[in-house]
């Protein structure tokens, strides 16, 4: 017991030590501004400009589910480029919303996998991989150095998952540890999808 507490006192030391701790304190500043603004923007409009529950179930009606989710593993594959709150949003007005949106936790989950693998065979393309050391040299040096708990902070916030999962492809991080600490995307889409179906 006592060795097990001093083991997690030397974790807490070293994650306070190398900026670990201010890293996500600073990564949830940045991203809630964005997020209350999101949502802020969502209910105005929803109010005053257009019925997003309208939009939604015409989106539904009009468009084939297949279609709708591959654009969403396509967007989590590469680096996040559409916000998976639209399609939480968008699962809502569904048949079976939470059967989509397990789907969607899937996919993304999924998508981080592919990530994973795109960081890795960038590493067999030295110009493509200098050029990744520098765009996400920050990412790559915070995987270093956190490894799992950068993943777990990832999956769980909003911190760009396929980036993070890419930068641990990069560096050969171990995958096993990676698929275990990557199923907390899960948790993520449940917990938005509470506050999303809500508004929506």
């Amino acid at each position: 017991m006592r060795t097990k507490e001093s083991g997690l006192k030397r974790l807490h030391k070293y994650y306070s030590l190398t900026g670990f701790y201010s890293f996500v304190g600073s990564a949830l500043k940045k991203a809630a501004l964005p997020i209350i603004g999101f949502v802020l923007l969502i209910v105005i409009l929803d109010l005053f400009v257009i019925d997003f529950s309208s939009v939604f179930t015409y989106i539904t009606e009009n468009y084939a589910p297949v279609g709708i989710l591959s654009v969403f593993f396509v967007s989590e594959s590469l680096l996040g480029l559409i916000p998976p709150e639209i399609f939480i949003a968008w699962s809502d007005k569904t048949a079976a919303p939470v059967v989509y949106l397990s789907l969607l936790a899937v996919l993304s989950y999924l998508g981080g996998i592919t990530s994973y693998f795109i960081g890795k065979w960038i590493l067999r393309i030295p110009s493509v991989y200098q050029y990744v050391e520098v765009k996400m040299k920050k990412h790559l040096r915070n995987v270093r150095k956190w490894g799992g708990f950068l993943i777990i902070v990832g999956a769980l916030l909003p911190i760009p998952f396929s980036m993070t999962s890419m930068a641990a492809g990069t560096i050969n991080y171990k995958f096993r540890n990676y698929l275990l600490f990557g199923t907390l995307r899960f948790v993520r889409f449940y917990l938005y999808a509470i506050a999303i179906f809500s508004l929506v």
